[in-house]
């Protein structure tokens, strides 16, 4: 029991790890404008759920040091990081050459504290790097992070700074080979580029695949160059469920840290490949969804989980909190305790949803063709590429972490004043915009590999 009288059960895979769990509570605060699906608001409310089921007991909890401009600028053109920083909902009137050349306005709109909004994501992944890398953690969380359509020079799908290829540029300062894996309902085409031709970052994203943002993730788009089958696409369709996902998952990513053998990975959890999401069409529940989570967590390599997509946010809430539980090694009870948003989980007040009766449209033979076909794909890389270290780039300054005094957080939960049913509301519809640029990542210095 809890301090609060609420279970945390051992689960199966309960041995201890440490785990760094990075939070702002600003960042509920940020708003992406009126009938817009992005709702940071949602990192709160897991955040609420997990503190009240005590979670956060068993967690080195942090709050992100920003992200500087430089560090930005590691991925992200000046211009661009420059842009980001200076408009204003104001301003943005005198700058519509700038806003269309950055992709800034539409999916992407200007808000108050766009820029600030960026640099807590961004540090938040870059901290759990940093904490990696220095063999502080096991596991390290940013749920406000996973922003993985964001690309050099613009904003996309809701992204304007891709924290995730940030923090894989951290890691690599230490890791001869990261890992990173998507599970969000959309292609992670903004990590895929970065990566695209080198050997050192291998790239996995489940994600439906058809009439969908951003339109790419191709079976046969597998990486050129070095970088020729360390991307790996798994194109699913409509209605996919928890049997179907984990029968690809599973041997697909046994395969991967088989032959790749990552010295840490970076999992992607988007929570709109849950059943019930307002811009999803997949059918997975909350354990469908987490058990990626554990599987990842069985192999005992550095792991950074990273937030991205969910836009019914009371199961974005719901799936993030469990999750954490399970990167502590804690199955958490059904029962929701109260909590700062408990009216949004009614009828029910239960943690678990049960997913839809949706048609799933993955036949068995479409599944065992992608299997079978990523799994050759694999086969052709004989061993991990080897990597001749040589001079290492220098650390990211990051002061020492300031940690979240619990006691001191007051009433800082009840800073919004929008109303419920804005925040969640159903029926509005966003266009996507399908423009893509290749990126070129300015890579650590010793980032040219030979193959063992």
């Amino acid at each position: 029991m809890d301090g609060s009288g609420n279970s945390l059960l051992a689960g199966p895979e309960s041995h201890k790890k440490r785990v760094a769990y990075f939070y702002d509570s600003e960042v509920g605060n940020f708003y992406y404008g009126q009938g817009h699906p992005m709702k940071p608001h949602r990192i709160r409310m897991t955040h609420s759920l997990l503190v009240h089921y005590g979670v956060h007991q068993k967690m080195e909890m942090l709050k992100p040091i920003p992200a500087r401009d430089k560090d930005l600028c590691r991925f992200h053109a000046d211009d661009y990081v420059a842009f980001l920083k200076a408009v204003t909902p104001e301003t943005q009137h005198e700058q519509l050459r700038a806003l269309k050349r950055f992709n800034v306005g539409e999916d992407c709109p200007v808000f108050d504290g766009l820029y600030s909004f960026c640099q807590t994501y961004a540090g938040g992944s870059v901290g759990g790097a940093v904490k990696l890398n220095h063999g502080h953690s096991d596991i390290a969380i940013n749920w406000s992070g996973g922003l993985h359509h964001a690309k050099k020079c613009e904003a996309s799908g809701f992204c304007y700074v891709n924290d995730i290829v940030l923090a894989i540029l951290e890691l690599l300062k230490y890791h001869a080979r990261v890992l990173y894996i998507d599970i969000d309902i959309h292609h992670g085409d903004g990590v895929e580029e970065a990566f695209y031709t080198t050997d050192r970052v291998m790239t996995v994203s489940f994600h439906k695949f058809g009439d969908y943002f951003p339109g790419t993730g191709d079976l046969r788009d597998v990486g050129h160059s070095e970088g020729k089958y360390y991307s790996l696409n798994v194109p699913l369709k409509d209605g996919i469920d928890d049997e179907s996902y984990q029968s690809l998952f599973k041997p697909i990513i046994t395969k991967v840290m088989e032959v790749f053998q990552p010295g840490a990975v970076v999992l992607q959890c988007g929570a709109d490949s849950l059943s019930g999401d307002r811009l999803g069409c997949f059918n997975l529940s909350v354990k469908g969804h987490a058990e990626c989570v554990r599987f990842m967590r069985s192999f005992n390599v550095p792991l950074l989980l990273l937030g991205g997509g969910g836009y019914t946010i009371r199961n974005v809430a719901r799936c993030w909190c469990y999750e954490t539980g399970i990167a502590v090694g804690v199955e958490l009870d059904d029962k929701l305790p109260y909590n700062d948003y408990y009216g949004y989980f009614g009828p029910d007040y239960t943690l678990h949803v049960a997913p839809s009766n949706m048609e799933n449209r993955n036949t068995k033979s479409d599944l065992e063709f992608t299997r079978k076909y990523l799994v050759e794909n694999l086969s052709r890389l004989q061993h991990a590429p080897s990597v001749p270290f040589q001079e290492r780039p220098p650390d990211t300054e990051i002061p020492e972490e300031e940690e979240l005094d619990m006691e001191a957080r007051g009433d800082r939960y009840h800073k919004w004043n929008g109303n419920m049913s804005d925040w969640d509301a159903e029926d509005d519809t966003i266009c996507h915009s399908q423009e893509a640029n290749a990126n070129d990542v300015n890579f650590p210095r010793w980032s040219s590999l030979s193959r063992a």
